[in-house]
């Protein structure tokens, strides 16, 4: 991966993990993700009216992303009603990149070097060690299913994603199609969550809507990335934003105990090192 992939997939990561760490410090979750996917359809809207359409090729893509994004959506909220989220959603981020280099390798024949399988795997490793100071390994049977289900999802939306955008000619134009057709699904439960506890409060869509642009741009950023670099590498630095949002736990929320924390952050590293050098 060159450094200026690598720069930007860093970028995201952070706007990622900024994103992430607004929606833990508010109460409303279901609304700050209903302002979220707001956002992403109103992103969507101003793309498609600057950009050509997407070659046909790249349909099937957005179509199995969108779907799958569905799935995600919905196993993400369930998490949160049953509060395992924190424990076992590392892990979910974890697995992603191993499924990614696994389905680019099926699909279209992409393989890492090994000195980058070795990144990925420090990577991995690393989120995993962070999951499981989280507790993981005492979360339920139901929880650790969820978590591998949203890692399966995560890995197959990103691998269809990196195919589809390689095919569409125009990314930006496969941008917008997908950030608008997969909007409705979290919306549509946030709406639902307003008939059942009223009104959004006005910090809640402020909040919602910030953090809708970070996470527009920063997804924005990793596809154009797959663009010039092999999916797993960029899945891997990608999903290194968990390992960001525990270090702002530690030092914005002061989180404790924070030594794991940091040896989790200088594996994950030591694997983002390994990649820009492979």
């Amino acid at each position: 991966m060159s450094a200026f992939a690598l720069g930007i997939v860093l970028f995201s990561a952070f706007l990622h993990a900024g994103w992430n760490a607004m929606l833990k410090a508010v109460d409303d979750r279901a609304g700050v993700l209903g302002a979220v996917s707001l956002a992403h359809a109103l992103a969507g809207v101003v793309l498609i009216a600057i950009s050509p359409m997407p070659a046909m090729a790249s349909w099937p893509s957005i179509i199995v992303s969108t779907l799958v994004h569905y799935g995600y959506y919905l196993l993400l909220f369930r998490a949160y009603r049953h509060g395992d989220l924190s424990q076992v959603y590392p892990i979910s981020r974890g697995l992603a990149p191993a499924f990614v280099a696994l389905g680019a390798y099926v699909l279209i024949g992409e393989a890492l070097a090994p000195m980058a399988v070795a990144g990925l795997v420090a990577i991995t490793g690393g989120i995993s060690l962070l999951a499981l100071q989280r507790g993981a390994a005492s979360a339920s049977g139901s929880a650790l299913g969820l978590a591998v289900l949203l890692g399966l999802c995560i890995g197959t939306y990103s691998t269809a994603d990196g195919i589809g955008i390689r095919m569409s000619g125009t990314a930006t134009g496969y941008m917008g199609w997908l950030f608008l057709c997969e909007a409705p699904v979290p919306l549509a439960i946030a709406l639902n969550r307003r008939r059942n506890r009223g009104r959004f409060a006005p910090r809640t869509l402020i909040l919602g809507m910030l953090g809708g642009a970070a996470a527009v741009t920063a997804y924005a950023l990793v596809l154009y990335v797959k663009t010039i670099a092999p999916l797993g590498a960029v899945s891997a630095v990608r999903e290194s934003s968990v390992i960001i949002a525990a270090l702002i736990g530690v030092f914005v929320f002061r989180e404790r105990p924070w030594q794991g924390r940091i040896l989790a952050a200088l594996v994950v590293t030591g694997g983002v090192l390994a990649l820009s050098f492979a």
